[in-house]
């Protein structure tokens, strides 16, 4: 029975992707495991396996396709012996033919014989959404009468499953439900179209730069995290010597070890006891609820070509500034490569954005949802301060603007977060304690 390859959801996030590279080629015998393709993410590129055994009958997408959209077809697995026929040369092969085939799809039905169709439909929920399972999962379930919308997954990404059917037990079918009202429509388009921007500039040179995968996301996502979330700022000096001079004597200590601490490392460990410090802090936001974590999970932002990654240190309160050094390098490596899996970037309560590096003396950073908050990070400067007998000296002082979500943590709270982070820092052998 022919079936169809599906663009698959690789993150929660990701809604459409490319198609960056295809391992197999038509009439390739695949069998469930084997590498399909490689596919570029709004994140990175990942690798596809395949989830049913067959034989690679028609592939529906070449190789660079960008914008396929998840679920679209993206090739037509058979059996042995088996006839595609009209059933490949009748599927969209990108998301443009996919949107034409959508506006005509009596005239798709009546032109596919009915030889050609799936012996069994693909399953769909009660509420219209598909019900993932491979082809012979169906067939059982459809020979013992089973409602697969009742049957949980065991498969690659919930998928159900031969296993899966074989060991349920006969149930009626949930009565279909009565048509839902027509899905919330899109967000507005921008009020300024892009050719109505472009013709402003018309006679004067310019080059378009194509939204790649990434850019488009960290739009959408931010736009909506500044409209969507009640910022509120809070704004601390920090004084670093003892920090540095700390900084430098286990430098040298850890040498031999080729470990050489930098201060985001101490940033990131101070930032993750605060958290424990607390522990208020320590939490997120979900939408009708606030989840309250234990951990201190700590992102930190990594500036790439096109973009940033936000890889997750988990467990930060509890590691050693020379693990966390390691990881992190480890992260940072990887995030610029593209080659971090899902998992390495997402979750985490509370972000790190350090622009010291750049020079940028302090600056606000817009909340990362599902975060409550952020640490816009400066550079170190030395500036004249007044000492605590009223002597006049120079210190070392880092400006930080720490960017809260004030529906997970109130000012006093925030607050008292900050003035965590700083004591931590400006004391720097009580992280060690």
């Amino acid at each position: 029975m022919a079936t169809e390859i599906l663009m698959p959801a690789l993150s929660p996030t990701m809604e459409e992707g490319t198609l960056a590279k295809w391992l197999v080629k038509e009439g390739d015998e695949v069998a469930s495991g084997d590498l399909l393709a490689e596919i570029e993410t709004d994140k990175a590129t990942m690798e596809f396996e395949a989830v049913d055994e067959g034989i690679i009958g028609k592939i529906l997408v070449e190789e660079g396709t960008e914008g396929v959209k998840v679920n679209t077809a993206i090739a037509i697995l058979v059996e042995e012996g088996e006839e595609i026929g009209v059933l490949a040369e009748s599927a969209p092969a990108t998301p443009a033919a996919a949107a034409e085939a959508d506006a005509a799809p009596e005239a798709k039905e009546a032109s596919v014989p009915a030889a050609a169709k799936p012996a069994t439909p693909a399953p769909q929920a009660a509420d219209g959404t598909r019900i993932f399972a491979s082809p012979l999962a169906r067939r059982i379930a459809a020979d013992k009468g089973l409602d697969l919308a009742q049957i949980k997954g065991s498969g690659p990404k919930g998928r159900i499953i031969k296993a899966d059917v074989e060991g349920a037990t006969t149930a009626p079918k949930a009565a279909p439900a009565a048509a839902s009202a027509p899905a919330a429509s899109a967000a507005p388009s921008p009020s300024v179209s892009a050719d109505a921007v472009a013709a402003m500039y018309e006679g004067r040179e310019f080059e378009e730069v194509k939204l790649d995968g990434m850019r488009k996301t960290i739009a959408a996502r931010l736009s909506e995290a500044k409209q969507t979330i009640p910022h509120f700022y809070l704004r601390r000096d920090i004084k670093l010597d003892a920090l540095l001079a700390f900084r430098s004597q286990l430098n040298k200590q850890l040498e031999s070890r080729g470990v050489k601490l930098s201060v985001n490392d101490f940033i990131i460990k101070a930032v993750a006891i605060a958290l424990q410090q607390v522990p208020e802090a320590n939490a997120v936001w979900a939408g009708d609820r606030v989840l309250q974590m234990k951990a201190s999970d700590v992102a930190v932002a990594v500036a790439i070509e096109g973009g940033l990654f936000t890889p997750v240190l988990q467990d930060a309160d509890q590691k050693s500034l020379s693990s966390l050094s390691t990881q992190m390098k480890d992260l940072a490596a990887r995030a610029r490569d593209r080659k971090l899996a899902p998992h390495e970037y997402q979750g985490g309560s509370f972000a790190i954005s350090n622009l010291g590096m750049f020079g940028i003396d302090n600056f606000d950073a817009i909340v990362n949802p599902p975060h409550a908050g952020i640490l816009a990070v400066g550079t170190g400067v030395k500036k004249p301060i007044v000492g605590e007998d009223g002597e006049l000296m120079v210190a070392t002082v880092m400006s930080v603007t720490m960017s809260v979500d004030h529906r997970v943590i109130d000012g006093a709270i925030g607050a008292n977060l900050l003035k965590a982070i700083v004591e931590n820092l400006e004391n720097p052998m009580t992280m060690l304690a």
